[in-house]
């Protein structure tokens, strides 16, 4: 059966988590395919991988050497057979029936691309009881003052995100994507329920918050906004920051 979704699914060193990522994207109820993108892990991560060996919805695709997240992505985007790409970060899973509503509400509003509202969960998957809310429609404008977009979370047209490939991994790449998107297509929708468990790290690259203020000013410079609207941006972008994770419950 040919996929109306491609999960695409980087990883690196992460087999401690990816089995409950998988069985999340096989639950999900709808024709699909995974491409597992192994970026130079040094783990055992094939072992843990040999336990779907008889799942021929899995591809698994090994990187010869380490190449960051975002060219894995577009790696897996290229590689992709369904009409809709879904990422999926190898530590979070989803609730059953996440894509199947996305995709039933990208095809009522003629969006290119559907977010969700995530449920913040601790290193070893406990719930911290707080769900980040996303609004159910977005503009460019939004998300000039804040990302409320998780990419774990995306369901996305699998044209646009060829159109978008993911670029500079050394700061937000997903972000950079989502703002070249909403420019040109200048909205996309979103279902305000948790519908994504979001692992938070302490050792990912926006662990430090010092760190991804720095990448998040590095995105705004990269889409060509001169200092002084970078620096509006920012501002904004932190005011909304504090209430994403500090009011919302």
């Amino acid at each position: 059966m040919t996929p109306i979704v491609s999960v695409i699914m980087p990883v690196y060193n992460g087999s401690a988590y990816i089995g409950k990522a998988i069985e999340s994207a096989l639950l999900q109820g709808v024709p699909l395919e995974i491409i597992v993108i192994d970026d130079g892990s040094t783990d055992n991560l094939d072992d843990v991988l040999k336990k779907y060996a008889d799942t021929d919805v899995i591809r698994v695709i090994h990187n010869k050497h380490n190449i960051g997240v975002a060219r894995s992505r577009n790696r897996g985007v290229r590689a992709a057979k369904g009409e809709y790409i879904a990422f999926l970060d190898c530590d979070d899973w989803w609730e059953p029936g996440k894509l199947k509503a996305q995709l039933h509400l990208m095809k009522k509003t003629g969006c290119v691309l559907c977010a969700t509202g995530r449920k913040l969960v601790t290193p070893d998957g406990h719930s911290t009881e707080k769900f980040i809310r996303v609004k159910e429609h977005l503009t460019y404008r939004d998300l000039l003052v804040q990302n409320p977009i998780n990419c774990s979370s995306v369901v996305i047209r699998k044209d646009v995100a060829a159109e978008f490939p993911m670029v500079h991994d050394e700061c937000h790449e997903d972000y950079i994507m989502w703002l070249q998107i909403l420019k040109k297509y200048r909205k996309a929708c979103a279902i305000n329920k948790p519908l994504l468990n979001y692992r938070l790290s302490n050792t990912g690259k926006s662990g430090s918050k010092l760190q991804s203020a720095r990448m998040t000013f590095k995105v705004y410079r990269y889409m060509n906004f001169g200092y002084f609207k970078s620096l509006m941006c920012f501002v904004g972008y932190a005011f909304n920051g504090v209430k994403k994770y500090y009011l919302h419950t």
